[in-house]
């Protein structure tokens, strides 16, 4: 006699999947609220501000963010008792102490030191905080010559070249928060390095996608200082501006009188589809590849102990 076969649940596959989705998400919602009436104003106010950009499509922030970042305040290893001193309106930790010339150029949303000898800059800095800033106007069609410098490169120095015109301090990022005129200085060529296609449209675009509106919805603001690694004979661009081997960033987080780090060192072969997480490393790491002395302004004990750390995990 044939076996009768089991009689297969009514319910969709699919269906059981996201209910179960759905659950979760409640669950944690649950605890989180139960967790948020038992603390000090102060942290109450910034755990009402990441929620509240949990339900803001353009944060890209989830449940699931918000319950991990509340962890990290209580048990994460990677921050450090102190702050950094001083003006931090772009640069925290001061600037970066060079081993050759860098000729400090402030704009409007972000800091470079920029060495005329390489036709580069060998930092920029910039904050990226949160808030509802709308659309960033359109992208700029043309590159600039800054007349600040002596080098004055041209956007024609890279043409056909085999690499981008990389910026350090973002476009994007940079024009949400301080509106066309911040936009246009970001595409000055004092900001402007040799990328390779694949780094400049891959991993280094992904992190100022998080350093844009991610991270500011989640921490309320960060700090970032990027540049690049130039090794010891780098060819030039027409004989005026030096190629880097690998390129570095850095997002500085505080959070209750304590402060993190994160750092990365992306190598100009990086592939197109790498995650970031591929790249993390320590500001101890960055500072030996370039000379760069990095949050100097941070006390003595406290920046020894977060540029020997690497986070665990991409935040």
């Amino acid at each position: 006699m044939a076996r009768r076969s089991a009689p297969r649940s009514a319910v969709p596959r699919s269906f059981r999947r996201t209910k179960a989705f759905v659950v979760v998400n409640l669950l944690v919602w649950a605890g989180l609220g139960f967790w948020y009436f038992l603390q000090p104003a102060e942290r109450q106010a910034d755990v009402a501000r990441l929620v509240r950009n949990a339900f803001d499509s353009r944060k890209d922030v989830t449940a699931f963010d918000v319950a991990w970042d509340l962890w990290q305040v209580y048990a994460s290893p990677d921050f450090v008792p102190g702050l950094g001193a001083g003006d931090n309106t772009h640069l925290y930790g001061g600037p970066p102490a060079t081993t050759q010339p860098a000729r400090v150029l402030v704009n409007t949303g972000y800091v470079v030191g920029y060495s005329d000898a390489l036709g580069l800059p060998l930092w920029a800095a910039y904050r990226a905080d949160d808030g509802d800033f709308g659309d960033a106007p359109p992208r700029p069609e043309s590159f600039a010559v800054d007349m600040r410098t002596t080098a004055r490169i041209e956007p024609g120095d890279y043409t056909r070249s085999g690499y981008d015109r990389g910026h350090l301090a973002p476009n994007h990022a940079i024009a949400l928060r301080h509106g066309r005129r911040g936009q246009e200085e970001t595409f000055l060529m004092s900001n402007i390095a040799p990328q390779r296609h694949a780094l400049n449209a891959g991993p280094w675009e992904a992190i100022e996608r998080r350093i844009a509106a991610k991270y500011p919805a989640r921490f309320g603001e960060v700090w970032v200082i990027a540049g690049p690694v130039l090794g010891l004979n780098p060819e030039k661009l027409r004989g005026r501006v030096a190629v880097p081997e690998a390129y570095f960033m850095i997002i500085v987080d505080e959070a209750e009188g304590r402060v993190r780090a994160q750092a990365f060192l992306l190598p100009q072969d990086a592939p197109e589809s790498a995650s970031p997480a591929e790249y993390l490393t320590t500001i101890d790491e960055i500072e030996r590849r370039t000379g760069l002395d990095l949050l100097a302004g941070l006390p003595d004990d406290v920046e020894s102990v977060l540029e020997s750390r690497r986070v665990a995990r991409l935040w």
